[in-house]
C-alpha cells in the first residue's frame, strides 16, 4: 500500500533542440507499481544511470526529436505549397494547448500520476515536437524572405526565451525549495506563465504582425517575385493579391531555384549550423550537467552554469546589429566554427583542474558564440535570392539544425543531473533535471 501511494517528482528545466527551447520544468509522476518495488531499498535505484536502466529523460527527448525532424522534413519539402500564415498559426496553438495539456493532466490527476499519465506527458513531447517545427522553420522561412534585422530578433527571441526558463527555473527554486509540495507549485507556476506567453503569440501573429507596414511590404514583394506561401497573410493585412494573373503574364516567375540546387549552393551554409550546433550539443547541457570540478553553489551550481550559457547566448545574437562586429565572410565563418572545437579540451580540463570560475566562463563564451554565429549564417544565407527561393533555404537550414541534433538526443540524456534521490521504504523519490539545446532556443 506504501508502494502504491509514492509519488515521484521529475525535475525538468527545459528541453532545447536547435536553439528552441521548448519547457518541461517539472512533471510529477508516479511509476509503475512494479518499478517502485524494484527501487526499494536501494541507494541508487535504476533511475540512478545505471545503464540497464532506461531513463524518462531518454524516453521524452526520443519521443521529441523525430516528431520535430519528421515534421520540419516534410513541411521543407513541401514549403512551396504551404500557407505560412496556417502553419505558424498551427504551430503556436499547439505551443499553448500543449502547455496547457501538462496543467490539465496533472491537475486531473491530482498529480499522482501513474503509466498512463507517463504516456500522456510522451504523447504532449511528442506535439511539441511537432509545434517546434512547424514554428521554428516557418518563421525563420518567412523572416528570410523579409529583412536580416527580422531573422535577428526572431533569433533573439528564442534565446531570450531560454533566459527567461532559467530566470524562472531559479525563481521557483528559490521560492518553493523549502516548501510542501514546492516543485508542483512551481511547475503550476511556470506552465501558467508559458501558456500566458504562448497564447500571447497566437494573437499578436494572428492580429498585429500581418498589419505591420513592413512585414506588408516584403510579402508584398514575395508575392510579385511568384512566392505562393504569403496570398493568406497579405489578406490578413487587408492586401489583396492577384498571383495566379501574375504569373501567366510573367512566366519567369515560375521560375526558382528548387531545393537540391539551394542546398548545393549553401552547402557551407549548411555545414556551419551543424558544426556550430554539433559543438555546442558535446557539451551543453549534458557534459554541465554532470560534476564539472569543485564548486560551493552546491545543488544551484548548475543552474547557475545553464543561467549564464542562456543570457550570454542571447546577448551573442545582439552583436551582429552592430555592423563592425558582424562577421560576414563566407570563409570567416567556417573559420570561426571550426575554431571554437577548442572548447571541448578547455572544458575538459577546467573540469578536471579548474574551479566555478573558470567553468562559468567557458560556459558564458560557449553561449556567446553560440549566439552570435547562428545570427551570422542565419542573416547572411538568404541575401542575394528571390523571396520564395529564400524561403526555401531558411527551411533548409533550420532542416540542418534539426537533423544535426539528432544524434545527440538520445546520448546527451544519459548525462544529466540526478537529484532528489532517497529510496526508503514505502517511498521512492527521485528526479532529474535536463536541458537539450539549442535550439534556441
Amino acid at each position: 500500500m506504501a508502494v502504491a501511494a509514492a509519488r515521484t517528482w521529475v525535475e525538468v528545466n527545459h528541453i532545447e533542440v536547435g536553439n528552441a527551447p521548448i519547457p518541461f520544468t517539472v512533471l510529477l509522476l508516479r511509476p509503475p507499481e512494479n518499478i517502485c518495488r524494484a527501487s526499494i531499498g536501494r541507494p541508487r535505484g535504476i533511475f540512478s544511470g545505471s545503464k540497464k536502466s532506461y531513463h524518462p529523460t531518454r524516453v521524452l527527448a526520443l519521443v521529441y526529436q523525430p516528431f520535430a525532424l519528421g515534421t520540419i522534413a516534410i513541411l521543407a519539402y513541401h514549403e512551396a505549397k504551404i500557407n505560412t500564415r496556417r502553419r505558424n498559426l498551427a504551430g503556436y496553438s499547439l505551443f499553448f494547448l500543449s502547455s496547457l495539456a501538462l496543467i490539465v493532466l496533472d491537475v486531473a490527476t491530482s498529480g499522482k500520476g501513474g503509466i498512463g499519465v507517463f504516456i500522456g506527458v510522451c504523447v504532449v513531447s511528442g506535439a511539441f515536437g511537432v509545434a517546434d517545427a512547424h514554428v521554428q522553420g516557418g518563421m525563420v522561412g518567412d523572416l528570410s524572405l523579409m529583412s536580416p534585422e527580422l531573422i535577428q530578433s526572431f533569433l533573439a527571441g528564442l534565446a531570450a526565451s531560454g533566459a527567461l526558463t532559467s530566470a524562472l527555473r531559479l525563481i521557483t527554486k528559490a521560492a518553493f525549495e523549502n516548501s510542501q509540495d514546492g516543485l508542483r507549485k512551481g511547475a503550476m507556476m511556470f506552465f501558467a506563465i508559458s501558456c500566458f506567453f504562448e497564447l500571447l503569440c497566437v494573437l499578436l501573429y494572428a492580429i498585429v504582425f500581418p498589419k505591420l507596414p513592413i512585414v506588408k511590404f516584403y510579402r508584398a514583394k514575395a508575392a510579385s517575385e511568384g512566392s505562393m506561401t504569403v496570398s493568406a497573410d497579405l489578406a490578413a493585412g487587408g492586401i489583396q493579391t492577384h498571383h495566379a494573373q501574375g504569373v501567366e503574364e510573367d512566366p519567369k516567375l515560375k521560375e526558382r531555384m528548387n531545393n537540391r540546387q539551394l542546398l548545393l549552393e549553401n552547402i557551407d551554409y549548411a555545414l556551419d549550423m551543424f558544426l556550430i550546433y554539433v559543438l555546442t550539443l558535446s557539451i551543453f547541457p549534458g557534459f554541465l550537467s554532470e560534476d564539472t570540478g569543485s564548486h560551493s553553489l552546491g545543488s544551484w551550481y548548475a543552474l547557475v552554469l545553464f543561467a549564464m550559457y542562456n543570457v550570454w547566448d542571447l546577448i551573442g545574437r545582439y552583436i551582429p546589429l552592430l555592423k563592425r562586429f558582424k562577421l560576414a565572410s563566407r570563409k570567416g565563418l567556417m573559420a570561426a566554427i571550426l575554431s571554437r572545437f577548442i572548447l571541448i579540451p578547455a572544458f575538459y580540463f577546467t573540469a578536471k583542474y579548474g574551479d566555478q570560475g573558470w567553468m562559468i566562463l567557458l560556459t558564458s563564451f560557449l553561449g556567446l558564440s553560440n549566439g552570435y554565429l547562428t545570427v551570422c549564417v542565419l542573416t547572411a544565407a538568404p541575401k542575394g535570392y528571390k523571396g520564395p527561393e529564400q524561403n526555401a533555404l531558411g527551411n533548409l537550414l533550420v532542416l540542418c539544425l534539426l537533423a544535426e541534433a539528432s544524434p545527440y538526443v538520445g546520448v546527451r540524456t544519459n548525462q544529466r543531473i540526478i537529484r532528489g534521490f532517497d529510496a526508503t521504504p514505502g517511498f521512492a523519490h527521485w528526479g532529474f533535471n535536463a536541458q537539450l539545446d539549442g535550439a534556441r532556443q
